[in-house]
């Protein structure tokens, strides 16, 4: 948890790779040594980066359009950025949301 004067910022921990990683604007950051090592979650069985038209979450609006400032966090998934929504990740794509899995929280 990052602190400031006037309010807490909560930074996610997700777990991948065998090790847990930090969300952070947009990044998936791991501390490691004397730095910090820039991921992604990748494309697998569990987080798959498939096309679910029929896809259907209580998470947003229909009309809600992902992006930055949106209320969610972004997330690096693959080659392109998901969306934490309602446990799962989401993926902005012809009109709709596909769902890309569940992040697993740390």
């Amino acid at each position: 948890m990052l602190m400031s004067t006037d309010r807490v910022v909560v930074t996610p921990a997700v777990r991948h790779g065998g090790h847990v990683d930090y969300l952070h604007d947009g990044h998936l950051h791991h501390p490691h040594e004397d730095h910090v090592d820039e991921h992604v979650i990748e494309v697998s069985g569990e987080n798959p980066e498939m096309c679910t038209s029929d896809h259907r979450c209580g998470g947003h609006e229909a009309g809600h359009v992902h992006g930055p400032g949106c209320g969610h966090q972004a997330v690096p998934h693959g080659d392109h950025t998901d969306y934490h929504v309602s446990g799962h990740l989401h993926h902005p794509h012809g009109g709709h949301c596909d769902d890309h899995g569940p992040p697993t929280s740390a």
